[in-house]
């Protein structure tokens, strides 16, 4: 038999070997949620729709969640409302492995391309491995929209900013106009002085939220001035699944958290991001600055559920993009894919649930915000690299130039003058997904 052949057999085997062994795993730890927030999406349109009530009046019964995004977000879903139930879970459900299957395309690539591994048995791991993540498997479960807005950030971030594209911004907007915390990365583009693409963002985000406060002005007025405020309707603050620094405080004191604690720690860990945002972009590390704003997004939200951190995905393939960057064997690599290993066997095992009912402690302190601590630790220590000049994004092999990597900063290294002709081809070639 041809080695090839073998290798392709080896490959279909083991893809095989890890599906069964994580549906198994899945079978025992996954929580079956039955699609709960697609559910109260469903029955808001539905009320809305088809009931003649007002979308932001509608709770799921025997609950108090209701419909909590934007109006934009009810004009993006509103085809939902005239889909059977059964159909609205298959687009849901489809639509998420989708996008996640094209965003680990862009991020795993490369790391397929430096070990010479197979394109497709590296996705197919990655999804697989995805599958047992738990932000993953809840949004699923729960019919998130999560990966849907990663993956519109990511158009801006990955592949339009760095062409120089006069669209780039357009997907921060539209994440930004559905649900409202994607606005981290507008402030990210100004953080970064991307003027032309933040003026874009704020543009296309401010667009779609006039364009629906003139289709649906009552409930565009109730939203602004009554339900965004109503911060009862998203549950309470220290409830073990808030995985955010707000999280932390409330579990400290959940009868009165302290609202001064909370505003000292996001100040401080916004500057952090500011700082290492700002590094990462003058390296022209891309999909650095993606994954560390997507993990300061988390850290400072007031509500940070245990299925919005699939927002750290990015910096946990990025985390082992760089260790296998490092020369095989050495310290760093060890260091690196550790660090990746642990924090990804963290994020699978629901640890933070064993501390539900009781947080007190300090088992209870370090145990309860596990997650948060993990997205502390790659906001604060996510490597960043120089990437050299490339012709195509599509083909891109940007290599490492001269030291290796910095974990707060970046190595003073010369750059083509951004005057000349390669100077240009640097700055619009700089594209850190396909390298």
């Amino acid at each position: 038999m041809a080695q090839g052949a073998r290798r392709t057999i080896g490959q279909v085997t083991g893809v095989v070997g890890l599906a069964v062994a994580v549906t198994a795993f899945l079978s025992v730890a996954a929580v079956r949620h039955g699609f709960f927030d697609l559910k109260v999406y469903y029955g808001a349109l539905t009320w809305w729709v088809h009931d003649g009530g007002e979308i932001y009046d509608f709770l799921k019964p025997g609950t108090q969640y209701g419909f909590t995004y934007p109006p934009f977000a009810a004009l993006v879903m509103l085809p939902m409302a005239y889909l059977p139930w059964t159909a609205a879970i298959a687009v849901s459900v489809a639509a998420s492995v989708v996008v996640t299957a094209v965003l680990f395309w862009w991020l795993v690539d490369p790391i397929s391309r430096r070990c010479g591994w197979t394109r497709w048995f590296a996705l197919a791991v990655a999804l697989c491995l995805a599958a047992a993540y738990e932000p993953m498997r809840e949004t699923v479960n729960f019919g998130q929209v999560n990966m849907l807005l990663l993956f519109l950030v990511a158009i801006d971030l990955l592949w339009l900013l760095p062409a120089g594209s006069r669209w780039a911004g357009v997907g921060i907007g539209l994440a930004t106009a559905i649900k409202l915390t994607p606005g981290i990365f507008i402030v990210y583009l100004l953080v970064t002085r991307r003027w032309r693409a933040a003026v874009t963002s704020m543009a296309a985000a401010a667009g779609t939220t006039l364009l629906a406060a003139a289709l649906f002005p009552d409930a565009s007025r109730e939203f602004w001035t009554e339900a965004l405020w109503n911060t009862g309707r998203v549950g309470e603050l220290a409830f073990v699944s808030n995985q955010s620094l707000r999280g932390v405080v409330a579990r400290l004191n959940p009868e009165h958290p302290s609202t001064l604690a909370w505003l000292a720690l996001v100040f401080a860990t916004l500057a952090l991001w500011a700082w290492r945002s700002r590094a990462a972009v003058a390296a022209g590390d891309e999909a650095t600055g993606l994954a560390l704003t997507g993990a300061v997004m988390c850290l400072v939200s007031p509500v940070t559920w245990v299925h919005h951190l699939v927002w750290l995905l990015p910096a946990l393939i990025l985390l082992v993009d760089n260790g296998m960057a490092a020369p095989a064997g050495s310290r760093r690599r060890r260091v690196l894919l550790g660090a990746a290993i642990v924090g990804y066997g963290f994020l699978i095992s629901r640890i933070v649930w064993a501390w539900e009912k009781d947080f007190t402690g300090l088992d209870g302190f370090l145990g309860s915000n596990t997650y948060v601590w993990i997205s502390l630790a790659l906001l604060a220590f996510l490597p960043i690299r120089r990437w050299g000049d490339g012709s195509r994004l599509s083909r891109r092999r940007a290599e490492p130039v001269g030291s290796a990597v910095e974990t707060a900063g970046v190595p003073q290294l010369d750059q083509p003058d951004r005057r000349s002709p390669a100077g240009q081809r640097h700055r619009i070639g700089r594209a850190l997904t396909v390298r």
